[in-house]
Protein backbone atom coordinates (compact mmCIF):
# COMPACT_ATOMS: atom_id res chain seq x y z
CA UNK A 1 0.00 0.00 0.00
CA UNK A 2 1.62 3.36 -1.32
CA UNK A 3 0.58 6.12 1.70
CA UNK A 4 1.55 9.97 0.71
CA UNK A 5 2.82 11.98 3.55
CA UNK A 6 1.85 15.21 3.72
CA UNK A 7 4.55 17.48 4.57
CA UNK A 8 3.98 20.61 4.62
CA UNK A 9 1.03 23.39 5.68
CA UNK A 10 -1.81 24.55 3.73
CA UNK A 11 -5.32 24.74 3.11
CA UNK A 12 -7.46 21.57 3.54
CA UNK A 13 -9.95 22.73 0.34
CA UNK A 14 -9.20 23.95 -3.26
CA UNK A 15 -11.54 26.76 -4.07
CA UNK A 16 -14.19 24.25 -5.84
CA UNK A 17 -14.68 22.12 -2.22
CA UNK A 18 -11.90 19.39 -3.22
CA UNK A 19 -9.08 18.03 -0.82
CA UNK A 20 -6.43 19.75 -1.98
CA UNK A 21 -4.03 17.04 -0.93
CA UNK A 22 -5.44 13.75 0.80
CA UNK A 23 -3.17 12.14 2.74
CA UNK A 24 -1.83 11.73 6.15
CA UNK A 25 0.82 13.45 8.25
CA UNK A 26 2.40 13.78 11.15
CA UNK A 27 1.47 16.76 12.13
CA UNK A 28 -2.21 18.94 11.49
CA UNK A 29 -0.42 20.18 8.64
CA UNK A 30 -4.16 21.32 6.98
CA UNK A 31 -6.21 24.15 7.85
CA UNK A 32 -9.74 23.17 7.92
CA UNK A 33 -12.40 26.53 7.23
CA UNK A 34 -16.16 25.83 7.31
CA UNK A 35 -16.67 28.28 4.25
CA UNK A 36 -15.06 26.40 2.01
CA UNK A 37 -16.73 23.39 2.22
CA UNK A 38 -19.32 22.90 -0.92
CA UNK A 39 -22.42 20.75 1.23
CA UNK A 40 -25.40 21.82 2.86
CA UNK A 41 -24.57 23.17 6.24
CA UNK A 42 -26.65 20.13 7.73
CA UNK A 43 -24.40 17.72 6.63
CA UNK A 44 -21.35 19.03 7.94
CA UNK A 45 -19.83 17.07 11.25
CA UNK A 46 -17.64 18.20 13.68
CA UNK A 47 -16.57 16.41 16.97
CA UNK A 48 -14.26 16.87 19.73
CA UNK A 49 -14.23 13.10 21.47
CA UNK A 50 -11.66 12.14 24.48
CA UNK A 51 -10.96 8.85 26.22
CA UNK A 52 -9.20 8.64 29.58
CA UNK A 53 -8.12 5.28 31.55
CA UNK A 54 -7.07 5.17 34.72
CA UNK A 55 -4.30 2.15 34.99
CA UNK A 56 -4.60 2.99 38.87
CA UNK A 57 -8.32 2.75 39.33
CA UNK A 58 -9.04 0.37 36.08
CA UNK A 59 -11.27 3.12 35.01
CA UNK A 60 -12.37 4.60 31.73
CA UNK A 61 -14.24 7.91 31.48
CA UNK A 62 -15.15 9.09 27.30
CA UNK A 63 -16.71 12.50 26.60
CA UNK A 64 -18.38 13.64 23.23
CA UNK A 65 -18.82 17.00 22.19
CA UNK A 66 -20.29 16.92 18.48
CA UNK A 67 -22.55 19.14 15.43
CA UNK A 68 -23.30 16.80 13.54
CA UNK A 69 -25.07 19.91 11.24
CA UNK A 70 -28.87 19.32 12.29
CA UNK A 71 -27.98 17.64 15.84
CA UNK A 72 -25.70 18.57 18.63
CA UNK A 73 -24.67 15.25 20.58
CA UNK A 74 -23.31 15.46 23.84
CA UNK A 75 -22.21 12.66 26.52
CA UNK A 76 -20.62 11.54 29.40
CA UNK A 77 -19.58 7.85 29.67
CA UNK A 78 -18.20 5.77 32.73
CA UNK A 79 -16.57 1.80 32.04
CA UNK A 80 -15.22 -0.09 34.87
CA UNK A 81 -12.85 -2.29 34.30
CA UNK A 82 -12.79 -4.42 37.39
CA UNK A 83 -16.77 -4.88 36.79
CA UNK A 84 -17.61 -4.58 33.12
CA UNK A 85 -20.32 -2.29 33.83
CA UNK A 86 -20.70 0.91 32.24
CA UNK A 87 -23.17 3.78 32.33
CA UNK A 88 -23.71 7.45 29.99
CA UNK A 89 -25.18 10.41 30.02
CA UNK A 90 -26.36 11.98 26.92
CA UNK A 91 -28.26 14.94 25.02
CA UNK A 92 -28.98 16.46 21.87
CA UNK A 93 -29.26 19.89 20.80
CA UNK A 94 -31.60 20.59 17.29
CA UNK A 95 -30.19 21.91 14.43
CA UNK A 96 -27.08 23.94 15.41
CA UNK A 97 -25.24 23.91 12.27
CA UNK A 98 -21.97 25.14 13.19
CA UNK A 99 -22.93 27.10 16.09
CA UNK A 100 -21.50 25.02 19.55
CA UNK A 101 -18.26 26.71 18.20
CA UNK A 102 -16.27 23.63 17.82
CA UNK A 103 -12.21 24.52 16.48
CA UNK A 104 -10.56 24.64 13.39
CA UNK A 105 -7.59 23.96 14.54
CA UNK A 106 -6.38 27.11 14.78
CA UNK A 107 -5.28 27.54 18.06
CA UNK A 108 -6.69 28.09 21.99
CA UNK A 109 -10.46 27.54 22.05
CA UNK A 110 -13.15 27.44 24.55
CA UNK A 111 -16.68 25.55 23.89
CA UNK A 112 -19.31 24.33 26.45
CA UNK A 113 -22.69 22.56 26.36
CA UNK A 114 -24.99 22.34 29.26
CA UNK A 115 -28.71 21.23 30.02
CA UNK A 116 -30.02 19.67 33.55
CA UNK A 117 -28.67 16.78 33.09
CA UNK A 118 -25.54 17.31 31.39
CA UNK A 119 -22.88 19.70 31.33
CA UNK A 120 -19.45 19.51 29.25
CA UNK A 121 -16.48 22.44 27.97
CA UNK A 122 -13.16 21.86 26.60
CA UNK A 123 -10.51 24.45 26.73
CA UNK A 124 -7.24 24.50 24.99
CA UNK A 125 -4.63 26.75 26.11
CA UNK A 126 -1.33 25.89 23.47
CA UNK A 127 -0.49 22.14 24.71
CA UNK A 128 -2.54 21.86 27.62
CA UNK A 129 -6.49 20.44 26.98
CA UNK A 130 -8.95 21.01 29.80
CA UNK A 131 -12.30 18.52 30.52
CA UNK A 132 -15.09 19.86 32.65
CA UNK A 133 -18.06 17.68 32.70
CA UNK A 134 -20.84 16.18 35.06
CA UNK A 135 -23.96 14.43 34.68
CA UNK A 136 -25.92 14.34 37.56
CA UNK A 137 -28.26 11.38 37.89
CA UNK A 138 -25.67 9.22 35.71
CA UNK A 139 -25.46 5.69 38.14
CA UNK A 140 -22.39 3.37 38.01
CA UNK A 141 -23.04 -0.46 39.19
CA UNK A 142 -26.28 0.29 40.54
CA UNK A 143 -25.06 3.04 42.60
CA UNK A 144 -22.66 6.11 43.44
CA UNK A 145 -25.51 8.66 41.48
CA UNK A 146 -23.78 11.68 39.64
CA UNK A 147 -20.42 12.02 38.15
CA UNK A 148 -18.12 15.15 37.60
CA UNK A 149 -14.98 15.21 35.69
CA UNK A 150 -12.20 18.11 35.54
CA UNK A 151 -9.29 16.49 33.81
CA UNK A 152 -6.22 17.72 32.36
CA UNK A 153 -4.89 16.44 29.06
CA UNK A 154 -1.31 17.64 27.69
CA UNK A 155 0.71 17.11 24.85
CA UNK A 156 4.35 17.04 24.78
CA UNK A 157 5.66 20.02 22.06
CA UNK A 158 6.43 18.48 19.38
CA UNK A 159 4.64 15.33 20.32
CA UNK A 160 3.28 13.81 16.80
CA UNK A 161 -0.14 12.96 15.83
CA UNK A 162 -1.96 10.57 13.08
CA UNK A 163 -3.85 12.90 11.20
CA UNK A 164 -5.99 11.70 7.82
CA UNK A 165 -7.53 13.95 5.26
CA UNK A 166 -9.05 11.64 2.74
CA UNK A 167 -12.75 11.91 0.58
CA UNK A 168 -15.09 8.96 -0.87
CA UNK A 169 -14.76 7.68 -4.20
CA UNK A 170 -18.47 8.06 -4.89
CA UNK A 171 -18.47 11.68 -4.02
CA UNK A 172 -15.12 13.56 -3.79
CA UNK A 173 -16.85 16.73 -2.37
CA UNK A 174 -17.36 14.00 1.01
CA UNK A 175 -13.85 14.25 3.13
CA UNK A 176 -12.72 13.02 6.30
CA UNK A 177 -10.29 15.15 8.28
CA UNK A 178 -9.23 13.44 11.37
CA UNK A 179 -6.47 13.82 14.15
CA UNK A 180 -5.77 11.02 16.95
CA UNK A 181 -3.26 12.33 19.98
CA UNK A 182 -2.12 10.15 22.10
CA UNK A 183 -1.27 8.35 24.31
CA UNK A 184 -1.19 12.54 26.12
CA UNK A 185 -0.83 12.17 29.71
CA UNK A 186 -4.05 12.80 32.33
CA UNK A 187 -4.02 14.72 35.60
CA UNK A 188 -7.03 15.97 37.70
CA UNK A 189 -10.17 13.92 39.00
CA UNK A 190 -12.83 11.78 38.60
CA UNK A 191 -16.01 11.96 41.13
CA UNK A 192 -18.07 9.51 41.14
CA UNK A 193 -21.13 9.39 44.10
CA UNK A 194 -19.04 9.55 47.18
CA UNK A 195 -15.70 8.58 45.54
CA UNK A 196 -13.47 10.64 44.18
CA UNK A 197 -10.36 9.24 41.84
CA UNK A 198 -7.08 11.27 41.50
CA UNK A 199 -5.19 11.12 38.25
CA UNK A 200 -1.82 11.40 37.78
CA UNK A 201 0.32 11.73 33.86
CA UNK A 202 2.36 8.69 34.98
CA UNK A 203 -0.62 6.20 35.52
CA UNK A 204 -3.69 7.66 33.87
CA UNK A 205 -3.39 8.23 29.32
CA UNK A 206 -5.81 9.78 27.12
CA UNK A 207 -6.58 10.42 23.63
CA UNK A 208 -8.40 12.92 21.15
CA UNK A 209 -10.38 11.99 18.61
CA UNK A 210 -10.64 15.65 16.76
CA UNK A 211 -12.96 14.90 13.26
CA UNK A 212 -14.47 17.25 10.54
CA UNK A 213 -16.12 16.73 7.76
CA UNK A 214 -19.05 15.34 5.07
CA UNK A 215 -19.59 12.08 4.93
CA UNK A 216 -21.52 10.22 2.64
CA UNK A 217 -24.59 8.68 3.56
CA UNK A 218 -24.09 4.57 5.21
CA UNK A 219 -20.78 4.35 6.13
CA UNK A 220 -19.14 1.23 8.64
CA UNK A 221 -15.82 1.98 10.33
CA UNK A 222 -13.56 0.14 12.82
CA UNK A 223 -11.33 2.14 14.72
CA UNK A 224 -9.23 1.41 17.84
CA UNK A 225 -7.08 3.13 20.24
CA UNK A 226 -4.85 2.07 23.32
CA UNK A 227 -2.35 3.78 25.87
CA UNK A 228 0.41 2.81 28.06
CA UNK A 229 3.84 2.38 29.04
CA UNK A 230 6.55 0.39 28.34
CA UNK A 231 9.18 0.26 30.40
CA UNK A 232 8.52 3.56 31.49
CA UNK A 233 8.17 5.00 28.22
CA UNK A 234 4.37 6.24 26.66
CA UNK A 235 3.18 4.40 23.90
CA UNK A 236 0.00 2.90 21.51
CA UNK A 237 -1.57 2.71 18.51
CA UNK A 238 -4.08 3.73 16.68
CA UNK A 239 -5.80 1.65 14.07
CA UNK A 240 -8.75 2.06 11.95
CA UNK A 241 -10.07 1.22 8.50
CA UNK A 242 -13.35 0.68 6.23
CA UNK A 243 -13.86 4.37 6.12
CA UNK A 244 -13.91 6.82 2.78
CA UNK A 245 -11.36 5.95 0.62
CA UNK A 246 -8.06 5.19 2.11
CA UNK A 247 -5.93 4.49 -1.02
CA UNK A 248 -3.75 7.40 -0.49
CA UNK A 249 -3.51 6.55 3.29
CA UNK A 250 -4.09 4.46 6.24
CA UNK A 251 -4.72 6.08 9.39
CA UNK A 252 -2.81 2.99 11.13
CA UNK A 253 0.02 4.00 13.27
CA UNK A 254 1.88 2.92 16.17
CA UNK A 255 3.48 5.90 18.69
CA UNK A 256 6.37 5.29 20.31
CA UNK A 257 8.22 8.03 22.61
CA UNK A 258 6.48 10.90 21.03
CA UNK A 259 6.65 9.43 17.54
CA UNK A 260 4.43 8.02 14.96
CA UNK A 261 5.66 4.84 13.55
CA UNK A 262 3.08 3.86 10.29
CA UNK A 263 1.46 0.77 9.57
CA UNK A 264 -0.26 -0.28 5.99
CA UNK A 265 -3.58 -1.69 6.58
CA UNK A 266 -5.20 -3.47 9.27
CA UNK A 267 -7.76 -6.04 10.02
CA UNK A 268 -10.06 -7.13 12.95
CA UNK A 269 -11.35 -10.37 13.23
CA UNK A 270 -14.07 -9.61 15.49
CA UNK A 271 -16.20 -12.88 17.01
CA UNK A 272 -19.35 -13.38 15.17
CA UNK A 273 -21.36 -14.80 18.73
CA UNK A 274 -20.24 -12.13 20.90
CA UNK A 275 -18.57 -8.76 21.03
CA UNK A 276 -17.04 -10.17 24.73
CA UNK A 277 -15.09 -13.18 23.17
CA UNK A 278 -11.12 -12.74 22.08
CA UNK A 279 -10.48 -10.50 19.04
CA UNK A 280 -7.57 -10.63 16.67
CA UNK A 281 -6.12 -7.22 15.16
CA UNK A 282 -3.45 -8.23 12.72
CA UNK A 283 -1.49 -5.69 9.60
CA UNK A 284 -0.80 -7.03 6.14
CA UNK A 285 3.01 -6.56 6.90
CA UNK A 286 3.24 -8.76 10.20
CA UNK A 287 4.19 -6.07 12.41
CA UNK A 288 0.95 -6.26 14.33
CA UNK A 289 0.09 -9.50 16.22
CA UNK A 290 -2.89 -8.98 18.93
CA UNK A 291 -5.53 -10.04 20.94
CA UNK A 292 -8.15 -7.75 22.44
CA UNK A 293 -9.52 -9.17 25.83
CA UNK A 294 -13.18 -7.15 26.34
CA UNK A 295 -14.19 -6.08 29.02
CA UNK A 296 -17.44 -4.21 28.24
CA UNK A 297 -19.42 -3.45 25.01
CA UNK A 298 -20.56 -0.27 25.22
CA UNK A 299 -23.71 -0.56 22.93
CA UNK A 300 -26.22 2.24 21.20
CA UNK A 301 -28.68 1.55 18.77
CA UNK A 302 -30.73 4.27 17.07
CA UNK A 303 -33.57 3.18 14.39
CA UNK A 304 -35.76 5.94 13.07
CA UNK A 305 -35.80 4.53 9.53
CA UNK A 306 -33.70 7.75 7.56
CA UNK A 307 -31.76 7.51 10.14
CA UNK A 308 -30.30 4.51 11.60
CA UNK A 309 -26.98 4.05 14.10
CA UNK A 310 -25.52 0.80 15.37
CA UNK A 311 -22.22 0.95 17.83
CA UNK A 312 -20.11 -0.94 19.78
CA UNK A 313 -17.15 0.53 21.47
CA UNK A 314 -15.78 -2.12 23.01
CA UNK A 315 -13.58 -1.66 26.30
CA UNK A 316 -10.59 -4.00 27.48
CA UNK A 317 -7.14 -4.98 27.17
CA UNK A 318 -4.62 -6.21 24.34
CA UNK A 319 -1.81 -8.93 24.52
CA UNK A 320 0.72 -9.31 21.95
CA UNK A 321 3.69 -7.46 19.96
CA UNK A 322 4.16 -4.19 17.47
CA UNK A 323 7.12 -3.83 15.80
CA UNK A 324 8.75 -0.51 15.33
CA UNK A 325 9.90 1.60 12.11
CA UNK A 326 13.67 0.19 13.21
CA UNK A 327 12.42 -3.38 13.31
CA UNK A 328 12.39 -3.34 17.18
CA UNK A 329 9.60 -5.39 18.74
CA UNK A 330 7.54 -3.90 21.33
CA UNK A 331 6.26 -6.59 23.60
CA UNK A 332 2.37 -5.95 24.23
CA UNK A 333 0.89 -6.69 27.68
CA UNK A 334 -2.19 -5.70 29.32
CA UNK A 335 -2.31 -2.46 27.36
CA UNK A 336 -5.48 -0.96 27.87
CA UNK A 337 -7.58 0.50 25.22
CA UNK A 338 -10.84 0.30 23.34
CA UNK A 339 -11.82 -1.16 19.89
CA UNK A 340 -14.89 -0.41 18.05
CA UNK A 341 -17.17 -1.82 14.90
CA UNK A 342 -20.09 1.08 13.87
CA UNK A 343 -22.45 1.51 11.10
CA UNK A 344 -24.25 4.86 10.56
CA UNK A 345 -26.51 5.81 8.11
CA UNK A 346 -28.10 9.05 8.45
Amino acid sequence: MKQHEILSKGLLHDRKGLLREPGWSRYPYLHYERKRIRSPKYRIKEWDYYAVYSYTHNLWVTTTFSDLGYAGLFAIAVVDGKTGKWAQSDALSVLPLGRHGLSSHSGNCEVGWANSALRIAYSRRGEVRRILAGAPDLTLNGHNTGVDLDITLIQVPQQESMNIATSWKENRKAFYLNEKINPMGASGTVRIGDETYELTPDTALGVLDWGRGVWTYRNRWYWASASGFQDGVPYGFNFGYGFSDRSVASENAIIYNERIHKIGEISFDIPGDSYLNEWMITDDQGRVELTFHPVADRTSLTNLVAIRSDQHQVFGFFEGSLILDEGIRIPVTRLAGFAENVYNRY
